[in-house]
């Protein structure tokens, strides 16, 4: 069980405790955990006397602790959150915390408080992290890589009574990008308009979010290591006539990703499903769709087509590029180079 459900599950299971520190690079976990306890520690009635949120811009840590001092009243718990604790006072903000020491050392066993530091690690080595983590819960919410946002997602939904294919989760992934929280917001529409139990599919993402399951790099992606040079041109043309919608400096990483994973591919001697997808860091899934790839593009036109990526992207960026070109036409000079 991860660790961000482990800590929900014991809250549901009530196994509270005071001290709940959220820290890390990724806000989305942070603001999981925050909400749940603010939901369903408490009752509503009980919230009106026993439920404080205070923001480090407008506090110190003496009010955050005071308040947390304080006995609930007609209640088991009183529930206290630290929300954007990065902004605790004008110096430095780790000093700021470590002013949390003496209390989370000696915690009021009938409140639970909640810090959310988000966008950065808290340091470990410090007193009051290593206090907080003997008599509460210490969480460090890590940024998840590009390839393990697909899992996410069908995690994200299989827990809400749904279904997503492979194929759709890696559209959605191309599409939204790592932003944890935007890609749970579109879930949401997604469980508002779609019956629990479907199947969600391209044609229901088109349909709802407005992404085209035909024109995107994923499909671009597809068709070049398919050999279906027709099918990549006319995306790439879509492209073209919709630069806003598909920025080029989307596409090009994406496609430098996709070539580099290709000659990585063709340098593996062991080619199994299995090892493959966990050199390439891909779904075992797409593990044939690569094998295909690697017989219309050999380790020498890898090679060439990351130098014309590269070459693009320097100019498309304003290197050694003196004319005014679009986009549109950056992508089809490099699909004809990448062709060759």
């Amino acid at each position: 069980m991860n660790a961000h459900r482990k800590i929900l599950a014991d809250i549901k299971n009530r196994q509270i405790k005071p001290i709940y520190f959220l820290h890390g690079e990724e806000p989305y976990f942070i603001d999981l955990i925050s909400d749940y306890i603010a939901d369903n520690v408490l009752t509503e009635d009980e919230k009106s006397f026993n439920q404080s949120i205070l923001y480090g811009m407008d506090t110190t840590v003496d009010e955050v602790v005071a308040s947390a001092k304080r006995f609930p009243m007609m209640a088991e718990y009183q529930v206290v959150i630290l929300k954007e604790a990065q902004g605790l006072g004008r110096g430095n903000v780790q000093s700021k915390l470590a002013e949390f020491e003496n209390y989370f050392k000696n915690p009021q066993l009938s409140t639970v408080l909640v810090v959310c530091f988000k966008y950065k690690k808290a340091d470990g080595r410090r007193a009051y992290l290593q206090a907080a983590k003997k008599n509460g819960v210490v969480f460090e919410s890590k940024k998840l890589y590009e390839n393990k946002i697909p899992q996410f997602i069908q995690s994200n939904l299989e827990q809400s009574g749904f279904r997503i294919s492979h194929k759709a989760a890696y559209m959605l992934t191309e599409f939204l990008g790592t932003d944890l929280g935007k890609i749970n917001n579109e879930l949401e529409k997604l469980r508002l308009v779609i019956p629990k139990g479907t199947e969600i599919t391209p044609e229901l993402i088109e349909k709802n979010i407005g992404f085209s399951k035909d024109f995107n790099n994923f499909e671009l992606q597809n068709a070049l290591g398919s050999n279906d040079f027709k099918k990549a041109f006319r995306i790439i043309d879509y492209f073209a006539q919709n630069p806003k919608d598909n920025p080029i400096l989307g596409t090009l990483p994406l496609l430098f990703r996709y070539f580099s994973q290709l000659l990585q591919y063709h340098g593996l001697q062991d080619k199994s499903q299995k090892n493959v997808a966990s050199q390439l860091k891909v779904h075992p899934f797409f593990v044939k769709d690569y094998a295909q790839a690697a017989r219309v593009f050999s380790m020498k036109r890898c090679s060439h087509a990351i130098e014309v990526l590269r070459d693009v992207d320097v100019r498309v960026k304003g290197v050694g590029s003196t004319t005014n070109v679009k986009q549109g036409d950056y992508l089809k000079e490099l699909l004809v180079k990448i062709a060759r």
